[in-house]
């Protein structure tokens, strides 16, 4: 017999006599502990469904020791920014043994009944419609902030300005983008910005991603 439980926001296949790491349980080492949102029981042929949980059944376990897993390297780093983060990381973890799957009370999925085919109906005669107006699908506004130079203050003034798109930027002649950027701190090169969105907008990532290793801050 196995089941399939929910403990401390983790679903588990589980057996009778099976080691299992869960996160950290409030319940002390030695306790033991049931848990009741077991949503699928399994006993050779037949299985019994929770809707979600099934009702009255219950996974009994004993508490083992409380432990932390091994250690986690989280590093972050942001290119040509000075940012550089190193943090690690251990999760809280409590080992428990099943020592029981009762399913007392449980009710059990009821047998799909056999549709019935429905016997085909006489097609009723089509009436003409005059054509609807399909409205016009808005582009997907890309990530502009991929162009290299382009921070998240600049790619808002540029959709503000009506420019979402790696297309629309390509069409957008430099000094009109650098009159539309005006207000934004810094001093910004914007004569590579229209070539490097239609290496976007063409999908030649490598391309760019070459060019772009070339580049400090959008210049050249």
């Amino acid at each position: 017999m196995y089941a399939i439980v929910e403990i401390a926001g983790q679903q588990f296949k589980v057996a009778k006599d099976q080691k299992v790491f869960v996160n950290r349980l409030s319940t002390e080492e030695g306790k033991t502990v049931d848990f009741d949102k077991v949503l699928l029981v399994g006993d050779g042929s037949n299985i019994t469904l929770g809707a979600p949980a099934i009702d009255g059944a219950l996974v009994g376990a004993k508490v083992l020791r409380h432990l932390k897993g091994d250690k986690v390297i989280v590093f972050k780093k942001k290119r040509r920014k000075g940012y550089r983060v190193k943090n690690g990381h251990r999760q809280s973890l409590t080992e428990i043994v099943i020592e029981s799957i009762a399913t007392s009370g449980a009710k059990k999925a009821a047998p799909k009944k056999e549709e019935k085919k429905a016997e085909p109906k006489a097609a009723a005669p089509v009436k003409e419609t005059a054509p609807k107006a399909t409205a016009k699908k808005s582009s997907k506004a890309d990530d502009l902030k991929k162009v290299e130079g382009i921070g998240p203050k600049i790619a808002e003034t540029l959709v503000e300005a009506g420019i979402s798109t790696f297309a629309e930027l390509a069409k957008t002649d430099a000094a009109k983008i650098s009159e539309i950027i005006a207000g934004v701190r810094g001093n910004h090169v914007t004569d590579t910005w229209p070539a490097q969105a239609q290496l976007a907008a063409d999908g030649k990532w490598d391309e760019l991603k070459k060019w772009q290793d070339e580049l400090d801050g959008g210049k050249a």
